[in-house]
């Protein structure tokens, strides 16, 4: 995949007082200039899809527009990535970093209010949840009864199950999501959605995105129907970019892209059961084309950096990572459908935690070098992640 450089007008330096060329010289007696603000390097934000999982990203987003030292360029979400996105773009619209945070929060606090748009816990006070029980509290597949209530709703397509199509997504969407304001917005915004009849990728831009969209991108086509955009049926994006890195190459000038990663790459043991083995075969699945391409990122950013490859017109990325696959390993595939408010809140702590790692050991290198080893995490042979133990 070729990484084209996308093309943006020079802003021309402002003249100094101090430049022997000026036509005036500087003023002795007027007071020093206010020290220039500290400069904000621009990144991109590729966010993954995973269900509830999403509200770790819900977390990372937290801290980093807490801390207000980057300066958001473009954003590719897919499924939960995607309603992230979508909601971080209109707060950011409506009042920067802190209506943002205030609208992701909005957002998250609702799902755990509203259990069955993912497919969990009814609303209502719960009590916290000791550390110890947490895997078995948060992952319904370890329930006595899950396994043969799965197994029997596999006998159904949401065809024969919601013949009216309802989705319960789209009211929560259209609480939390301004169309307007994110197009009128600051952020570039990608969402993709796989496209049935092709399999192909469709990323949706800030122009044309809709709450449609959104509801394509998050489409599960085990428990929802395709979602029909111009005569045309659409699943979850997960299955041909989670997320799409390759909007960003295109269409936002930044050259530091942040991957908030909630699929893991590592998942210890060998799945036996029949719902572990389809578990893992989505998480792999869901990885797929992400490794894909940042194969092709690396590859182009070594031939740029060997001076094989025009620097004006291929991007040499600087790609980033936040991710916690020790801190997510307890929480199996199963819990991305509980939104338990518990289990979110826990998710949004290990998010905010992890930022918080990235921001004091890789924030320096943003506008300098990738903090990313794309070929050692994700092109080598496997190893096992620190924090995890094999089985």
């Amino acid at each position: 995949m070729p990484t084209r450089r996308s093309t943006a007008p020079a802003t021309p330096p402002a003249p100094s007082l101090s430049d022997p060329l000026s036509d005036s010289p500087a003023d002795p007696t007027r007071p020093p200039a206010p020290a220039a603000a500290p400069v904000r390097p621009p990144i991109d934000l590729a966010l993954q899809g995973g269900g509830s999982h999403g509200a770790y990203t819900w977390g990372v987003l937290d801290a980093l527009l807490e801390d207000d030292t980057l300066a958001l360029d473009g954003v590719s979400g897919t499924s939960a990535g995607a309603l992230n996105a979508a909601v971080l773009a209109t707060g950011y619209a409506r009042g920067g970093a802190t209506g943002a945070r205030q609208a992701l929060r909005r957002l998250w606090e609702d799902i755990g209010r509203s259990g069955a748009c993912f497919g969990g816990l009814p609303a209502g006070p719960l009590p916290a949840v000791p550390e110890a029980l947490q895997p078995w509290v948060f992952n319904p597949g370890r329930w006595p009864a899950y396994q043969w209530l799965e197994a029997w709703g596999r006998m159904f397509s949401p065809y024969q199950t919601n013949p009216g199509g309802q989705n319960l997504l789209r009211p929560l969407l259209e609480r939390h999501v301004e169309i307007d304001a994110l197009r009128q917005g600051p952020l570039s915004v990608f969402i993709t959605a796989t496209a049935v009849q092709t399999g192909h990728a469709r990323v949706f831009t800030r122009e044309d995105v809709s709450i449609d969209a959104l509801l394509a991108s998050a489409c599960l086509p085990q428990s929802s129907q395709a979602v029909q955009i111009d005569g045309e049926p659409y699943w979850d994006g997960g299955f041909a970019g989670n997320p799409a890195l390759w909007p960003l190459i295109y269409g936002t000038p930044a050259l530091d892209v942040v991957l908030v990663q909630i699929n893991p790459q590592f998942r210890a043991g060998t799945p036996r059961t029949v719902t572990e083995i389809d578990d893992r075969l989505n998480e792999i699945t869901f990885n797929a084309s992400l490794v894909s391409e940042l194969r092709a990122i690396a590859f182009v950013r070594r031939l740029v950096e060997q001076e094989r490859l025009d620097p004006t017109r291929y991007k040499a990325l600087r790609m980033h990572r936040i991710a916690d696959e020790a801190g997510l390993a307890p929480f199996d595939a199963s819990s991305k459908l509980n939104t338990d408010p518990r289990l979110l809140t826990t998710l949004f702590e290990l998010g905010r935690a992890a930022a918080a790692r990235w921001l004091v050991e890789d924030r320096p290198q943003v506008g300098v070098r990738p903090t990313l080893d794309i070929e050692r995490v994700f092109l080598q042979a496997p190893t096992t992640p620190p924090g995890i133990q094999s089985k």
